[in-house]
């Protein structure tokens, strides 16, 4: 496990090395060319902006290509559109037409979501709709180089193009390589992880399954109970089927059965899980709500609110539970109302852009319970 670790590492630095030595001997090459032709200080520092610009747009292009790519082969493996995020722009299928949402996701830069086929004999395809963005990544290299070769183009369109199809490559073996990152884990190893374990399989079909009722406008509360049937110890090891389980303490949340959710949380927490870094900070932000509307420990609110916790908090300030729990924490225990106003204003004008209103409906729910405690 260590090796396979430290293997992963030095795969992504290698990665990044890649990006950084074509950014790098671009800029370089830019700068000696520029001063040969006379160029002002000013001229080439504007030349440089340029660059880092087309450099941003290269990203950006693969990006959106990678996405797309999960969308195309979704849909010839007949899956069903759901959502398409890039940053934090999102389009979702919604009462027959297409809205426009915002949704904001630490480490992720972008998302296509679908609903997938029904179950035979306890499978589904999943190979091409989770490989379908690294396939489409690598398959656009080749073809911005040949638009290299056959274009009379200009500097900055050769090194977009040259940029545009070494970070394809890039992005397709960042996808496509399992890896299991810091946030969440990647493509390959989803698709890696769900050809050897049948339960994870259904684990990862429920959660498309979850999120397609949510497009819907359905609340965890009212989907089927069995969706939500907490795994063994030993299956929570799975990455895939541990989702499963937080989606259990998300449906306790938004059923509000505080307590017990609290309790949940804190004992899937403390046992050895695949519970990606993402979920886990989200679980602690509900551990800080259920103990600020419950006991509100100081000593326990200082375990659960560390720095780690904190940074990640602000890097997800748009996100409903964390406005929710921030709201709560102004309320309940620093007793700012100014400050609490107007964090609840940031909430709503979220709410209005969010993708699914039923959670806004939820949270709503429970920043109205954290109003009731502070009267008391």
């Amino acid at each position: 496990m260590k090796k396979r670790k430290a293997l992963q590492f030095v795969l992504i630095i290698l990665l990044f090395l890649i990006i950084g030595f074509f950014t790098g001997y671009f800029l370089a090459d830019s700068i000696l060319y520029l001063k040969k032709t006379g160029y002002t200080t000013g001229e080439i520092l504007l030349s440089l902006g340029g660059i880092l610009l087309i450099l941003f747009m290269s990203v950006l292009l693969q990006i959106i290509l990678h996405e797309a790519g999960h969308l195309l082969f979704g849909w010839i493996s007949g899956y069903r559109f759901l959502s398409f995020r890039i940053g934090s722009f999102m389009w979702l299928k919604k009462d027959g037409g297409i809205r426009f949402a915002r949704l904001k996701i630490a480490g992720t830069g972008g998302q296509c979501l679908m609903g997938p086929p029904d179950l035979t004999e306890g499978k589904f395809p999943y190979i091409l709709y989770n490989l379908g963005g690294s396939i489409i990544n690598l398959l656009s290299a080749p073809i911005f180089l040949m638009l290299l070769f056959l274009l009379a183009s200009g500097p900055f369109l050769s090194v977009f193009l040259i940029l545009a199809a070494a970070i394809g490559i890039v992005f397709a073996l960042m996808n496509g390589i399992p890896l299991k990152l810091a946030q969440v884990n990647n493509d390959g190893y989803n698709v890696l992880s769900l050809g050897k374990n049948p339960e994870a399989l259904k684990a990862f079909w429920l959660q498309l399954k979850v999120t397609e009722q949510m497009t819907k406008g359905v609340r965890l509360k009212d989907m089927p109970d069995e969706w939500f049937a907490m795994p063994s110890d030993k299956a929570m090891k799975n990455g895939i089927i541990a989702a499963v389980g937080v989606f259990a303490c998300n449906r306790l949340m938004d059923a509000m059965e505080l307590e017990k959710a609290d309790d949940t949380i804190a004992e899937l927490l403390q046992m050895d899980t695949g519970i990606n870094e993402l979920h886990r900070r989200l679980l602690i932000v509900d551990q800080v709500y259920c103990e600020l509307v419950g006991k509100n420990r100081q000593e326990r609110l200082s375990r659960l609110l560390t720095k780690q916790q904190i940074r990640f908090m602000k890097s997800m300030k748009t996100f409903p539970s964390v406005l929710r729990t921030e709201y709560t924490y102004a309320l309940l225990k620093e007793n700012d109302n100014k400050k609490a106003s107007k964090i609840k204003d940031e909430f709503e004008k979220m709410g209005a852009y969010y993708p699914y209103p039923q959670e806004i409906e939820s949270e709503r729910e429970l920043m109205e319970l954290a109003e009731q405690k502070s009267l008391i």
